[in-house]
Parts: C-alpha cells; structure tokens; sequence
C-alpha cells in the first residue's frame, strides 16, 4: 500500500518526548484534570500549546477524571510515553471534505506483538477524541494507535474572516494553505460552518470507510517510522478497533465493510449502531426526546433525577410549558399538568424508553443537547451547506447577551482544541427555529421531527441518508465485543446495542455482549453533582475487553461468551471502589 492511497497532500511529523509525550502531552493525570492548559498568547496559540489543549479538552470529555472517580488509582492510568505523531488529511472518494487521520506510534513499539489500535473520534469531535480509550489502552501496551475524526471535528470555518484551521491546528484564510474544511464561498454574514453538518458528504454513512482508512494510514506509518522491519500489513501486525459512541458506531460499520480482513477484533463502546429495520436511529429518537422528553419529565417519579429539579425544587419552567403546548396541539389529552406529564410518559415509555433512560436523560434535556443533535443531524443528512440549514436553523458566533456578532478572536483561535464538533458551546451560538411564544423552541422542534414522520422530498431524502449509515454484517470469524450502560440516557441501549447484537446472532454470528448495571453515557458526567453516586463509569469495563481481546489474540486465550456481565453497583457518595465495578 502506497501512503499517496490515503493521504491529500502533506504528512505532518513530529516528535514528542522529555516534558511532552504522546499520551497528556506531558501534562500527566493531575494535568490533564485541572484548569485547561494555557495560550501564552491567546490570539495566537502554537500547534504545540493546541495540540496540548485539545487532547486534554478530549479526556476530559470522555473520562472521568474527578476527585472521586477513581481514574488512575481503581482503573486506567496515564503514564509517560514518548513518541512520533504523523498527521495528514485523508479523503474518501467522492467526498467534498477530508477526515483528519493521526497515527500515535510510542518509541517502545512492541515489536514482537506487531499491534495497531484503530479508532474513530466520539460524538463529533476533533482527531483526539478517542484518546481516553484507544490511546490510554494501546500506547502504555506498546501499540501503534491510529485515529480518525471520521468527518466530523472542531476546524470550524468562519465566513465572517473566511478562515479555517490548518493541519497544525492554527487558523488559516481561504487559499493560504490546505483546511480542514473549506466550504463553498459565501458572504460574511454566513456564519460558522461546521464540517459533520455542512460538509456535503453526511460523512455517518462512512464511518466505516473512514475507520479502515485510517488503519492502512497507520501501517504506512509504521513502514516509515520503522523501515527496517517493513511492511507492516495485517497479515503480521494485529489491528485492533475501539471506538465509543458514535466512534463505536464507525466501528462497527467498520467490521461490516472489512472484506479484505484487515481487522482482528473490535471492540464498541455505547455505539450509536443502525441496523435497518432494527431498533431506532438515532435521529428518530433524538427528535422524539426534544419534543417529548421536556413534559415527561416533569412527571413526580423524575423529581430526584439529576438536573431535573432546580434548587426550588421545581422544574425548569420550560418543561411544564411544553406539557401546554402539547394539550393545545392535542397531543396530549389531560387538563393538568401532573396529568400531562404522565401521559407523556406513558408515550415513550410505550417507544421504548426505560424510566432508567429517560431519568438520565434529564441531563442532555437540561443542555438543550436534543435538539442541538436534531438541527446538526438534520443539516448532515439533508447536506445542507451553512446558509441553507433545515427548519431555519444556522450557526454564528455569539456577543453580549446571546446575539449573533462576530467571533471574538482569542476564541475562535481555540476553537479546535476545545469545541466538540457541534456547537453550541465555546462562543457559537445555535440560532432560528424559534418563534416568539411561551414555548419558543417548539415551531424548530416539531419542523425537525416532520422530517422524520413526513412523507415530502425532504423526508424522503432525510430517511434515504439515514439509511445509508446501517451497518452490515461483519465476517464470521472476526471477534466482537460490544459493551453498553443499562442506564444509558442517550443512546437507549433498547434502541442501539441490543437490537444490533440480537441481528447480528440471527445471522449466525456470536457477539460478546454487556450490559452493565448503572453505567450511562458520559463518564465524564459523573463527576456532576448528585450524579456520580447513582452511577459506575463505562471505561473500565472496556479496557478489561480489550485486554481480553489481546489474550485471545497473542496468547490463545479463549473468546467466550462464559464470561459473564459484571453486578456492577453504584459507586455511592465516596470514592469509587474496585468492588462497585465487579471487576476481576
């Protein structure tokens, strides 16, 4: 394999050793824990001080690095490891943006266990986005880590200066040197572009394209990086893929697109997997939370849910307004609000949400993450560019008091080191699909949800998109683990894993599977208030299959389904213990 196959113009190699590694960037656990490392100058941070930042914006999104999460003392770890980065922008054929694609390669590569760990980022993050798992798992081990930001990432484009962000991770105007992203032309009062939403390519139906891309960019890196004990191809390197969330999702599709074999197991965390005509999409549920969930949750049985009551006790007050919206739309039937909240939730418990579903997904209803997801979804699977977003919808940098304005320049300089790939958040505001009403946010959220239960061109297009993101079926001997929180509020197990491993055992394949009592989500969440205690991070329990997937692979350890799913239990108001994970 020619690395000219994968790679758009230049590969980007550095070193990184002494007071830096691969791993933290040299900031170690207690950095990467505490207050975001700093710009010496805010207006112009160095690739260095940005690549610093953003893998440590990446573990603190994903891990849970708090006082009592138990993060390098009961499980994990985050030591020192010297290596090369070799960074490049990699596009499938056909596509109108690149993926960024990164391979990690530590100088004590264990040359007798020839092992890749490819990964694709979560959620819609930048190229680290999976450090916490791939990288924190495979570098200490001795493996070559290679990652994907599978089309998504924070290399916002800014029409208002017409910049992007460059291989390095610094801005850059239009024509200066290759970007990230460079959507078509357009006036400076466009807005913010965002590559997962305005690309173009709905880049979810590549995910799997993406994942094994990059797994040949890090072979070709390991060539260079060791030319003397070259090729390396998977007939002699082990290449293993990881991913959670919408990287479990990639790879996962992955496993259904490796017909040449290239993968020797896989391992998905949370997946947001669809199987067509199984389960749910994402999109569909999604939409059904941001119109449903704000009223169902004001029902009495959420009250101890965490974020669910304000410190008076009460709900926000959006949520009982969206329980009249719904009566006054005859959606819902009852005269009160306790009576109206209880029939909504007697709607999505009847869709298939756990009552362990919806009390956790209190949280993202709080953040307004469901319909954040919606517009950007909607936008991706319509491939809408930046001024032409469904229901009225659009991106610009948000001024004093919430207003669009023009971005303020030490912010945009960082946004890709610390934004997650769909705004809002860090000084990008999500705009349109409001009306001036009691429940301003109703008119966007229901234009969103007709995309789904609409039968126009739209729909059409939309439900052809989603479509294309289903996975198929991977080969009969590939060894496959997918582990999920019982309790997960975004991705309802129900609507994802379950249905995925049910398809994949009525094809005759034999899937590992947990599902692991009072894990969710976000790890990263338990570090919140009133959260942590009712719940157990999903991490180690990934780290233990992939060091189970590694006994199978280099020491002819058995791959079984004997081994049983831990009795988790919540971690309680101290300090995780080991024996609240059941782990051996």
């Amino acid at each position: 394999m020619q690395v000219v196959d994968v790679v758009q113009g230049e590969v980007r190699v550095t070193e990184h050793r002494g007071a830096d590694d691969l791993l933290s960037a040299g900031l170690g656990l207690p950095g990467l824990a505490g207050p975001l490392a700093p710009f010496v100058d805010p207006l112009q941070p160095t690739s260095a001080e940005l690549r610093r930042r953003a893998i440590q914006t990446s573990w603190k999104g994903i891990a849970d690095l708090g006082p009592l999460g138990g993060y390098g003392h009961v499980y994990g770890g985050v030591p020192h490891v010297p290596g090369r980065e070799y960074q490049a922008f990699a596009r499938i054929p056909g596509a109108h943006a690149p993926h960024r694609v990164l391979a990690q390669i530590p100088d004590q590569f264990d040359q007798a266990h020839r092992c890749l760990v490819v990964t694709a980022s979560s959620g819609s993050r930048g190229i680290y986005g999976a450090i916490a798992l791939a990288g924190a798992w495979g570098l200490p081990r001795g493996c070559a880590v290679a990652y994907t930001d599978k089309g998504t990432g924070a290399g916002y484009f800014d029409y208002a200066d017409d910049s992007g962000v460059a291989l390095d991770g610094r801005r850059a105007k239009r024509g200066e040197q290759a970007l990230e992203f460079e959507p078509a032309p357009a006036s400076p009062d466009a807005g913010i572009a965002i590559k997962h939403v305005h690309s173009g390519d709905n880049p979810e139906a590549d995910w799997g394209r993406h994942v094994l891309q990059a797994a040949r960019f890090g072979l070709a890196m390991l060539d260079r990086a060791f030319p003397q004990q070259a090729p390396f191809t998977p007939q002699n390197t082990r290449i293993i893929a990881t991913g959670l969330s919408n990287g479990g999702g990639a790879v996962l599709q992955a496993a259904g697109l490796d017909d040449d074999g290239m993968l020797a197991g896989v391992v998905a965390l949370e997946p947001n997997v669809h199987v067509e005509g199984q389960g749910r999409a994402l999109y569909d549920y999604a939409t059904e939370a941001a119109l449903w969930l704000p009223c169902a949750l004001t029902e009495a049985r959420f009250a101890h849910a965490p974020l669910a009551r304000g410190a008076n006790g009460l709900p926000p007050p959006a949520w009982p307004l969206r329980c009249g919206s719904l009566h006054a739309l005859g959606m819902l039937s009852g005269d009160t609000v306790s009576v109206q909240a209880a029939q909504a939730y007697e709607h999505l418990r009847a869709q298939g949400w756990s009552d362990a579903a919806m009390a956790v997904a209190a949280t993202s209803t709080t953040f307004d993450l469901w319909r954040a997801i919606s517009a950007g979804y909607a936008s991706a699977y319509l491939r809408r560019g930046a001024q032409h977003m469904p229901c009225g919808f659009r991106y610009a940098a948000m001024g004093t008091g919430g207003v669009p304005a023009l971005a303020d320049p030490a912010t945009r300089a960082g946004w890709w080191s610390d934004a997650s790939g769909i705004p809002p958040g860090n000084g990008i505001g999500l705009y349109g699909g409001m009306d001036v009403s009691t429940d301003p946010t109703l008119s966007g959220t229901r234009c969103l949800r007709a995309l789904w239960e609409g039968a126009d061109a739209s729909a059409a297009e939309l439900h052809a998109s989603v479509k294309a993101t289903s996975v198929k079926v991977p080969r009969r001997d590939l060894p496959l683990w997918v582990l999920h929180g019982a309790d997960d509020g975004l991705l309802p197990t129900a609507f994802s894993s379950e249905p995925y491993v049910a398809w994949l055992r009525q094809q005759g394949r034999q899937p590992l599977y947990w599902k692991v009592p009072y894990a969710q989500h976000f790890d990263a969440f338990l570090a919140l208030p009133g959260f942590g205690e009712r719940h157990v991070p999903l991490l180690p329990y990934g780290y233990v299959a992939l060091d189970r997937l590694w006994a199978h692979l280099y020491q002819d350890a058995p791959w079984s389904d004997a081994w049983p799913t831990p009795a988790a239990q919540p971690r309680g108001a101290g300090m995780l213990e080991r024996k609240a994970l059941d782990l051996p």
